[in-house]
């Protein structure tokens, strides 16, 4: 990874964004996505939680998502690996393989202390945990991550989006994805995608939605 993408491991957060080729694989093959899975166990329900509990950001060198989360995961820590299934091209064929829906990125669930940041740093693979220090990390709303969570339990086609901050708020009222808020970019009158963003990253994904099911929130 190239390690100008912030000024130190745990200094400056970087400014990620959507990139067109985010969704390749190392060989530079196109990828066309088809439907969402889990990390085994990502998407488990979680134990009850402290109230300081926060969902945090870790930012891995490249490739290293699953290494960074198998590591937490065996350490006990309460960690979320979203991926997307798509269609890659290799050796002439096609083949179903599994990609981190935000590349560089994964998610943890923790009640932050000192003792606690210097046990996720020793992760091999990871560059640092979002925020400008171990007691000034920057949080997730667990709205967010909720979203997510909801749409690859859901098992529906999800895919990179532009990240959008501005729009039309709205809660889907029916369906798998029934409560789940997002954008709504509408395509006709009927269908619609709706946008799901985690605002700290800079990264947005998509799910197709029945437009017939939202309501502005």
């Amino acid at each position: 990874m190239d390690e100008s993408r912030g000024k130190n491991y745990d200094g400056v957060m970087p400014s990620a964004r959507f990139e067109p080729d985010a969704a390749q694989t190392e060989g530079g093959e196109a990828l066309s996505t088809v439907r969402t899975a889990a990390i085994p166990d990502a998407t488990a329900p979680r134990s009850a939680a402290t109230p300081s509990a926060q969902w945090y950001a870790l930012w891995t060198r490249s490739h290293t998502e699953r290494l960074v989360y198998e590591q937490l995961a065996a350490k006990g820590f309460d960690a979320f690996l979203p991926t997307a299934e798509v269609w890659s091209w290799r050796a002439g064929a096609r083949h179903r393989i599994q990609v981190p829906m935000f590349p560089g990125y994964l998610f943890l669930r923790h009640a932050m202390d000192k003792a606690g940041y210097i046990e996720v740093r020793k992760v091999r693979g990871l560059v640092s945990i979002l925020g400008e220090s171990w007691d000034r990390l920057a949080a997730i709303p667990d709205r967010e991550i909720d979203a997510i969570q909801t749409v690859v339990g859901a098992g529906l086609p999800v895919l990179p989006h532009i990240y959008l901050r501005e729009g039309q708020r709205v809660r889907i009222t029916r369906g798998p994805l029934a409560d789940v808020e997002g954008i709504l970019v509408r395509q006709n009158p009927n269908q619609g995608l709706l946008v799901l963003s985690v605002d700290l990253l800079h990264r947005s994904v998509a799910v197709e939605v029945d437009c017939t099911w939202v309501v502005p929130v």
